[in-house]
């Protein structure tokens, strides 16, 4: 019989892979930024709201805040690497104004995350107070963040089509949240449940809006460019919401 240790490390394996494959989703996005040289209409909101979450997910992982979190820390600094590099690919190809925008946006939340650091380590001298203070800072931002898929949900509700919510990265999403969740019940960790119960939540709704508007959507209503850059696009956005700073996205 597996033990509680074996299943957890089991599910934070199974978490890890499927985060990962979340995190690599906009990949379409930034080839299409790379050959066009600019990056149009394209935000860079979701992959600086990642990166702070990636980063407050890695600092709730560490030893002196919440041991025995390896796999937390593993996916989401992980997650932060990742976006980082989304990032700088962002401001390469980005007006002048919206490298200052960004820029100043990434010094707010280096800011942000050390201040937070700070406080947990110098006020609060327990694991269960440190780990608590953080939580529930991450617990705000994973949810926030699930208000990013939303558009794509009530695009596919007004136009019966699912054609900017792709099949895979709803069950990606859906699969993500329940492994975590799993991993969050085996060792209880309410911070982890919570940010991927909702996560959980948002994909199943993804999955039924997709079985209810599947056969309802359209097939050759618009040219294959704009559909790429469209589908490129909805990518970012359920991306934002799947990952596990949930571990974590979070992605814990």
């Amino acid at each position: 019989m597996v033990n509680a240790t074996v299943a957890r490390n089991i599910a934070g394996i199974c978490g890890n892979a499927i985060s990962l494959f979340l995190f690599l989703s906009p990949i379409p996005t930034f080839i299409t930024i790379y050959k066009k040289k600019k990056v149009e209409e394209y935000k860079a909101d979701p992959y600086l709201a990642t990166v702070l979450n990636c980063a407050l997910w890695v600092f709730y992982g560490l030893p002196m805040v919440k041991p025995d979190s390896l796999f937390v820390i593993t996916i989401n600094g992980t997650g932060l690497a990742i976006e980082m590099m989304y990032l700088v690919i962002f401001f390469f190809f980005s007006p002048t104004s919206r490298k200052v925008k960004v820029g100043l946006w990434l010094i707010g939340e280096m800011l942000f995350v050390g201040i937070v650091a700070t406080c947990t380590l110098l006020l609060f001298h327990t694991h269960n107070q440190r780990s608590s203070f953080v939580g529930i800072f991450c617990v705000i931002f994973v949810s926030l963040m699930y208000i990013a898929p939303l558009t794509i949900m009530s695009k596919v509700i007004k136009t019966k089509s699912v054609k900017y919510m792709p099949f895979s990265l709803s069950l990606a999403n859906f699969l993500n949240g329940a492994v975590w969740v799993i991993y969050a019940l085996i060792k209880f960790d309410l911070f982890i449940l919570i940010g991927n119960g909702l996560g959980t939540v948002s994909g199943a709704v993804q999955l039924i809006l997709y079985a209810c508007y599947y056969k309802t959507t359209p097939k050759d209503d618009e040219d294959e460019e704009d559909h790429e850059e469209n589908l490129s696009k909805a990518n970012s956005q359920l991306q934002l919401g799947g990952n596990i700073g949930q571990a974590k996205r979070v992605s814990a």
